[in-house]
C-alpha cells in the first residue's frame, strides 16, 4: 500500500511543515482545508496568533481574578463529593474528639469529616477558601483600576456592567458558600441575613419566608443555598465571565498613555508565543500562592466553633472581608424606630444593610453614564487615563474606599476595644463621627494632591530636571542647567489626555433679556453642579504647556498604515 503526501517547501526551500521530513499526509491537508472552508479558521487562527496585548502589571488583576475562578471550579468539584447539604440533625461520631456526640446538623458534620477523615480534604477547603477570598479581591482592585483609569468610557459600558455583575455575584457567591458548613459562625451571619431581609419595610417578611423557606433557621435553607452556590451563580459567573472576555477581545485592550500609543493602535507583545508564555506561568504563580496559603495559613477552623445554637453567639465573630463592611454599618447605626399601621420598621438595620448598599450599588452602575452627561464626553477611548489626570474622579474613588474601610474597622469594634482598652461605646461614636468627616476630608485631600502632581509633571515636561550645574552666562547672568526629558517620559505623562477646565457657561442673560438655559433647567443645574467635583481649575502651567505644544511629544511619529492597526511592527511593541 502507498501512501500520498503533500510537501510544503518554502522560497528558500526550506520545508516548513513542521515535519522532519517535511511531509505532510494529504489526508491532513485536506480535512484541514475542508474546516477553513466551512468556519475560517485560519483567518481566525491568524488574527488570534497575531492579537496585540499591552505589558502593564495592572493589568494582570484581572487575570488574577480568572485564574481564581478556575482553582475555586476545580477544588469545589472535588468538595461536592463529599460535603452534604442537609439540615437533619445527627449524632457526630468521626475523628475529632471533643465534638464527639454532640447533636449537629448533617451539614456540619460532612463538613468535618471532610476535613479530618477525608485525604487531602482541609487543603483542598482551605484551597477554595483563599482562592474565594483572592477572588472577590482581584474582581475588587480590577474594578477600581478600571474607575481610576477611566477604562470604563465609550465603548466599554457594557463591559463596566457585566464586571459590576460579576463583582455582586462573587459577594453573593461567596457569602452562600461561606454559610453552608453550618457553624456557629456562619450561623451568626445568616440569623443577620434573615433580619435584614425582615427589615424591608411592607414586604421583609414574605422575603424572608421565601429566602428562607419559614422561620429561621427552618430545614430549607442549606439545600436552597447549595443548589445557588454551586450550580445558579457559577453558571452565571461562568456565561458573564465569557461574554466579559469575548467583548474585550472583540474592544481591544485599553493601554496606558506612551510614545506611540494612541487610540487607534494597540501596543504591546503578541498573543503568541509572548502573552500565552506569561499569562501561563502567570496561572500557575497564582495556583501556587493558593496553595501555599491553604498549606501554611489556616483559615475557617469551623471545628473550633462548633454546630450552629440560635442560643448562643460567639464572641468577637467577623466574617469575611467582602462582608464586614456591612457589619460595621450595622454596629455604627443608631437604633431609631417607626410604628406605622401596628407595622414596625427598623431603620438601624433597613438603613445600613439595604438603602446604602443599594444606593451606592446603584450609583456604581450608572457611573459611566453618569460622568458621560457631565462632561458630554462621548469620544472613543483606548488610552488609560493616569489618576492625576483626572482628579474629581479619582477623588470620588478615594472617598468611597474610605466609607469602606470606615465601616470595615467599625465591624471589629469589639476587638478594637478590647485590644486598645477603650470603652466600646466610645469607638462606636468615633466610626461614627469619622464616617461623616472622612471621606468629605479624603476627597478634597485627594483632589488637591492630583492636582499639585499635574503641576510638577507639567512644571517638568516644560523645564526638564534640574541638574544642580550653575553657569554664568556671557553677559554675567547665572542659570541652572536643565536636563530635558526624552520624548518616552513626557509621553508617559499622558499629559495630551488631561481633562482640563470646566467649559464656561454662557451668560445668565442675554442682550435681549432671555434668561439662558442653564439657569431654567434644574437637570442642567444639577450637571453643573456635578461638574465642579469632576473638572478641575485651570493650571497657569497647563496654558503654558499648551503654548508650547508640549502634549505633541505623546503622539509623535507615523504608524504603520492598514486595516488592522494592531499590527504594529516588533520595534515599536513595548
Amino acid at each position: 500500500m502507498t501512501s500520498e503526501y503533500h510537501t510544503a517547501v518554502g522560497a528558500d526551500g526550506a520545508r516548513g511543515d513542521g515535519r522532519a521530513d517535511g511531509r505532510v499526509p494529504a489526508q491532513v491537508t485536506r480535512a484541514l482545508t475542508e474546516v477553513d472552508e466551512r468556519f475560517g479558521t485560519a483567518s481566525f487562527l491568524r488574527r488570534t496568533l497575531n492579537k496585540v496585548f499591552p505589558d502593564h502589571w495592572s493589568f494582570m488583576l484581572g487575570e488574577i481574578a480568572l485564574y481564581s475562578f478556575v482553582i475555586l471550579l476545580l477544588s469545589g468539584t472535588f468538595l461536592t463529593f463529599f460535603f452534604r447539604p442537609s439540615q437533619q440533625e445527627v449524632i457526630y461520631n468521626g475523628s475529632y474528639t471533643p465534638l464527639r456526640g454532640i447533636q449537629m446538623t448533617e451539614a456540619f458534620d460532612s463538613t468535618l469529616r471532610l476535613s479530618f477523615d477525608v485525604r487531602g480534604g482541609l487543603l483542598m477547603r482551605q484551597i477554595h477558601h483563599w482562592a474565594a477570598l483572592l477572588f472577590v479581591a482581584a474582581i475588587i482592585a480590577h474594578m477600581c483600576r478600571i474607575f481610576f483609569t477611566g477604562a470604563f468610557r465609550r465603548p466599554r459600558e457594557t463591559n463596566w456592567l457585566i464586571g459590576f455583575t460579576l463583582m455582586t455575584l462573587a459577594l453573593l457567591e461567596g457569602f452562600a458558600g461561606y454559610s453552608l458548613p453550618d457553624d456557629l459562625l456562619s450561623g451568626t451571619g445568616l440569623r443577620i441575613a434573615y433580619g435584614v431581609a425582615e427589615s424591608i419595610p411592607i414586604v421583609g417578611t414574605y422575603v424572608a419566608e421565601f429566602l428562607f423557606g419559614g422561620q429561621f433557621p427552618g430545614t430549607d435553607l442549606i439545600p436552597r443555598l447549595y443548589v445557588v452556590h454551586i450550580l445558579l451563580i457559577p453558571g452565571l459567573l461562568l456565561a458573564l465571565i465569557s461574554a466579559h472576555m469575548m467583548i474585550m477581545w472583540h474592544q481591544k485592550h485599553t493601554q496606558w498613555p506612551g510614545k506611540h500609543r494612541t487610540n487607534d493602535n494597540v501596543v504591546g507583545a503578541p498573543f503568541f508565543p509572548a502573552f500565552m508564555a506569561k499569562t501561563g506561568g502567570f496561572f500557575f504563580s497564582v495556583f501556587a500562592v493558593t496553595v501555599l496559603l491553604a498549606a501554611f495559613f489556616q483559615i475557617n477552623p469551623v471545628w473550633l466553633y462548633g454546630p450552629y445554637d440560635p442560643t448562643q453567639v460567639s464572641a468577637g465573630s467577623q466574617p469575611d472581608f467582602y462582608i464586614g463592611w456591612l457589619e460595621g454599618a450595622l454596629r455604627m447605626m443608631p437604633n431609631p424606630e417607626t410604628n406605622i399601621a401596628g407595622h414596625t420598621i427598623s431603620w438601624n438595620v433597613f438603613v445600613p444593610a439595604v438603602l446604602i448598599p443599594g444606593l451606592f450599588f446603584t450609583a456604581m452602575a450608572i457611573y459611566p453614564a453618569l460622568e458621560a452627561w457631565v462632561t458630554g464626553d462621548r469620544e472613543i477611548h483606548n488610552v488609560c487615563d493616569r489618576p492625576r489626570n483626572r482628579p474629581g474622579r479619582t477623588g470620588l474613588g478615594v472617598m468611597m474606599i474610605s466609607y469602606f474601610a470606615i465601616m470595615l474597622l467599625a465591624g471589629a469594634n469589639d476587638l478594637i476595644s478590647v485590644h486598645f482598652d477603650i470603652s466600646l461605646y466610645t469607638t462606636t461614636w468615633i466610626f461614627r463621627i469619622a464616617f461623616l468627616v472622612v471621606p468629605p476630608l479624603a476627597f478634597l485631600v485627594t483632589r488637591r494632591i492630583c492636582i499639585g502632581l499635574q503641576r510638577h509633571d507639567l512644571r517638568t515636561a516644560q523645564h526638564g530636571y534640574e541638574t544642580g550645574r550653575i553657569v554664568m552666562l556671557p553677559h554675567g547672568e547665572f542659570m541652572e542647567v536643565e536636563s530635558q526629558l526624552p520624548d518616552e517620559e513626557v509621553a508617559r505623562m499622558g499629559l495630551e489626555y488631561r481633562q482640563g477646565p470646566a467649559p464656561e457657561l454662557p451668560p445668565p442673560v442675554d442682550e435681549h433679556g432671555v434668561r439662558a438655559p442653564h439657569t431654567r433647567n434644574p437637570l442642567l443645574k444639577v450637571r453643573r453642579a456635578l461638574g465642579t467635583l469632576l473638572y478641575e481649575p485651570e493650571l497657569p502651567e497647563a496654558r503654558e504647556a499648551a503654548r508650547h505644544e508640549l502634549p505633541a511629544h505623546g503622539v509623535r511619529g507615523e504608524l504603520p498604515s492598514g486595516e488592522d492597526r494592531e499590527e504594529a511592527e516588533p520595534s515599536r511593541r513595548g
